[in-house]
């Protein structure tokens, strides 16, 4: 891993772009400064993209398919009919890469309805690692998993969150989607530092990261991704960029929708927050 501070880069170059919503393509579609997409890969039709897609694909604009239902942290192997639809998307929208979480998501036929953190344990690990390897084989393009947001953790962890996504990196190649949102809210939820786990990561795999808001409540950090984002969320987007140059960086917003100037400012402050990593201390 490179040493703290080291710059890296790798991936393909994205720039900065924002999550395409059905509720924000006439917003996206008239915004300056958007790099690249994301879409939720279960809410399109490879055979069928929404116009707004296609419209911006021939613009130019690289599209990343990012799925939230494959479940590589479960005990069972990925869907084949789930990584088949992962695959069409990323063959229609000529993806460069394909983005899911490191998330337990079902088991045994029961779906959790949310995108629960694995257990850390060296077990999981070998699973796992079986899981990624057999969903790298069947897409047509890289794959990259993001850190979740949690709530809990497990009680027999034997790994950190960072150790155990730079072992399975290292057995798989797998690419790091890095939420700074999601660092914030388990340090704001579990007390686990953010800025350790950045520099436990190997950042030199990364592919891209996330930005997004959310709000305390009772105590607790929802990750809502309906508010703009917060200094601290920024601050952690500097501190990763101090230590190495994401090939992309992208706003999620997934409700209470705000205005296109809205939007752009939030673009804005992310563009702010990469460039201060590079400023005099």
């Amino acid at each position: 891993m490179a040493e703290p501070g080291a710059r890296q880069r790798t991936g393909v170059e994205l720039g900065v772009g924002i999550g395409w919503r059905a509720e924000l393509d006439l917003s996206i579609e008239r915004m300056a400064g958007v790099d690249f997409l994301e879409v939720v890969a279960e809410n399109i039709r490879p055979a069928d993209l929404p116009e707004s897609l296609r419209v911006l694909r021939a613009r130019g604009l690289p599209v990343v398919p990012h799925g939230v239902s494959l479940g590589v942290g479960g005990a069972e192997p990925p869907s084949p009919a789930r990584l088949a639809h992962l695959a069409a998307c990323a063959e229609a929208l000529d993806s460069p890469l394909v983005s899911e979480h490191l998330a337990f998501v079902r088991g045994g036929g029961i779906e959790a309805g949310h995108l629960l953190p694995v257990p850390r344990t060296r077990e999981s690990l070998r699973v796992i690692t079986a899981n990624v390897r057999r969903a790298q084989d069947a897409l047509p393009v890289p794959l990259a998993l993001e850190n979740v947001a949690a709530i809990f953790g497990w009680p027999d962890d034997e790994l950190t969150e960072a150790q155990f996504l730079a072992e399975l990196v290292e057995r798989t190649g797998v690419g790091l989607l890095i939420d700074v949102a999601n660092l914030y809210t388990n340090q704001f939820n579990l007390g686990l530092s953010a800025t350790d786990a950045l520099d436990a990561l190997p950042l030199e795999h990364l592919a891209y990261v996330h930005v997004a808001g959310g709000y305390e409540h009772h105590g607790i950090w929802h990750d809502t991704h309906t508010t703009s984002a917060p200094e601290p969320v920024l601050d952690l987007l500097t501190e990763l960029c101090a230590r190495a140059t994401p090939p992309g960086v992208l706003l999620e917003w997934d409700d209470e929708y705000p205005s296109d100037a809205a939007l752009g400012d939030e673009l804005a402050r992310i563009r702010t927050a990469m460039s201060a990593a590079g400023e005099p201390g």
